[in-house]
């Protein structure tokens, strides 16, 4: 699912969706766009589409293999192993890009899959298991460190509103302008538009219609609204703590709320040092 999401979030401006790894992924097509999309680089279409599609797949996947600087012996896919629709292979393949493209995307930690492989004997079926690894084991190292709403709604949970209501009346403040009003923090973030309407007010962003979308009809587009987001702020240096989009999607108090006192801290703030220049900000 991750996987899915991250591939949809970059094939976005192609119009491309993916809806399941095992019948998109197998012809190269969708390799091959995600591969320009990641890398930039432009493989000679024209050329691809008078190859037989055997041998489109092998270029496309020469072009992804020389990309991550994987020696042969650590590759844990083929072309056949991927034109034969093998999930597993197709996840290795994936993961790989994911990690080497984008090392913050969330994937879950240590997924391993118990393989079975059957071989015929003169003895009759000889089965073997063994396991593999599709992610790493996460450590303590790997985890984010607590930040001050993991011990404000733990330790704090009654000053949770209180908050709140101070993020509300800055965000209103700005939204004014535009005619909104923000009444529920938990519930109107959850699609993205207030959240880029409010980052384009802030940072002096103009984000065009086509960019997003206005009036979000699923839990996709709701999607790609607040991964834009997201980006946007990264890119501005003001997220100190990994947020997933999902999260916001999903309407998790928390992760909405870290997103806007990101913006709070740097806004509402540098009004407080600006007009009491000689105190610290409060």
């Amino acid at each position: 699912q991750v996987l899915m999401e991250w591939i949809n979030a970059k094939l976005f401006p192609e119009h491309i969706v993916v809806r399941s790894l095992e019948e998109d992924i197998f012809d190269g097509l969708i390799l091959h766009h995600l591969f320009q999309m990641l890398t930039g680089l432009k493989l000679e279409v024209e050329e691809m589409a008078l190859t037989a599609p055997s041998q489109r797949r092998k270029l496309v996947l020469e072009a992804i293999n020389g990309s991550l600087q994987m020696e042969e012996g650590q590759l844990k896919w083929s072309v056949g192993t991927i034109f034969s629709k093998d999930l597993l292979a197709t996840l290795h393949l994936l993961v790989a890009l994911a990690k080497h493209f984008q090392p913050d995307l969330p994937l879950p930690a240590n997924v391993q899959v118990e393989v079975i492989t059957m071989e015929s004997t003169k003895s009759g079926l000889k089965s073997e298991k063994s396991v593999e690894q599709l992610t790493e084991c996460s450590t303590d190292k790997d985890q984010p460190t607590k930040d001050v709403f993991d011990e404000l709604f733990k330790l704090a949970p009654e000053k949770v509103n209180t908050v709140k209501e101070a993020i509300v009346n800055f965000v209103n403040q700005r939204l004014d302008r535009l005619g909104l009003s923000v009444q529920n923090l938990d519930t109107q973030f959850a699609d993205g538009v207030f959240l880029l309407l409010l980052i384009g007010q802030l940072e002096g962003f103009f984000l065009h219609l086509k960019e997003f979308y206005l009036t979000p009809a699923s839990p996709a587009e709701m999607l790609h609204n607040v991964t834009l987001a997201l980006e946007l702020l990264k890119d501005e240096g003001l997220l100190d703590y990994p947020i997933n989009p999902e999260d916001i999607v999903n309407k998790d108090a928390k992760s909405t709320l870290r997103v806007l006192y990101s913006l709070f801290r740097k806004h509402k703030l540098k009004e407080s040092t600006d007009s009491k220049p000689h105190e610290p900000p409060n």
